[in-house]
């Protein structure tokens, strides 16, 4: 995420993307494999992987809990909670496929990081907010500004 955003450094992420702390955002070390999201019993909504790597895909698809991601991942699926996973890689071979469609059997949300071209978007920023926009909206988090279709 540094790399793409051109953040520098890998420390205090969220305080150099959004700006300030948050009290809704909670930072977690994906060696953590303890952290309350990899508990059942931890109250959550749904889960979104934003962007999903293949690898993560693959991960996810096969119970291959080795990482936090994977095990909140495992614990959203088993709870039978929303799962949402942003694959960003392309192309893709059979291996991406299969494990897309092992991790949509066992309850997930295939969500491809593409964007939308019929709200004629004015420049990649408006894009990556319609998309995050769908994203929520597709959680149950409907969002004021998302475009809608009048056809």
């Amino acid at each position: 995420m540094a790399e793409e955003l051109g953040v520098e450094g890998r420390s205090e992420l969220l305080r150099q993307i959004i700006g300030a702390p948050s009290a809704k955002i909670q930072q977690q070390s994906n060696s953590d494999i303890g952290a309350n999201v990899a508990s059942g019993s931890y109250p959550s909504d749904a889960m979104v992987v934003i962007p999903c790597s293949v690898g993560t895909l693959g991960r996810i698809a096969n119970g291959t809990a080795s990482h936090l991601i994977e095990r909140a991942a495992d614990v959203s699926l088993k709870e039978r909670r929303p799962l949402v996973l942003c694959v960003r890689e392309t192309p893709l071979n059979k291996i991406h496929i299969r494990n897309m469609s092992l991790a949509a059997d066992a309850g997930a949300t295939i969500f491809p990081l593409i964007p939308t071209f019929y709200n004629h978007p004015s420049s990649a920023d408006a894009m990556a907010h319609e998309f995050a926009n769908r994203v929520l909206a597709h959680i149950g988090l409907a969002q004021q500004d998302a475009y809608r279709w009048k056809g």
